[in-house]
């Protein structure tokens, strides 16, 4: 059982459900998790993985086709304490002054959320959820 993320669940399949994790208001930023407790990748079913490569280039699209991203960073970590989920983590110009490489990330996560989390930014990230939830399901 999973608690119901602000703004909702962007997307779901038999086998994963994703949403924008507003804790940093990043508009995109999109985790796909897993409905079934797994940690690693190598536990995907065989339709699991079909599943999860679908969604993961539907919601690709959808951020490029809908949001305009042109660059996403996916992560994902098997040492978690939740069950298997990837972060896909879109690049907007303003991030850059925190570096292009993967070490750039966790910086440029804990500034959306420490120097973003205001009313005007987490309205431009609703109204994100929104269009991308609108292109994903059409």
């Amino acid at each position: 059982m999973w608690i119901k993320p602000d703004g909702g669940v962007v997307i779901e399949s038999k086998y994963f459900h994703a949403h924008q994790d507003v804790a940093y208001p990043i508009k995109g930023l999109i985790i796909l998790a897993s409905k079934r407790h797994i940690k690693c990748f190598d536990e995907l079913t065989e339709e699991e993985r079909i599943d999860y490569i679908n969604i993961l280039s539907k919601i690709r699209k959808a951020q490029r086709k809908v949001l305009e991203i042109e660059h996403v960073y996916y992560f994902y970590n098997e040492d978690t304490t939740h069950h298997f989920h990837t972060w896909m983590v879109p690049r907007y110009e303003w991030m850059y002054k925190f570096g292009r490489s993967v070490e750039s990330v966790r910086p440029v996560l804990l500034h959306a959320r420490n120097e973003q989390n205001n009313v005007e930014t987490l309205k431009e990230v609703m109204e994100a959820i929104r269009a991308l939830t609108e292109e994903l399901n059409k």
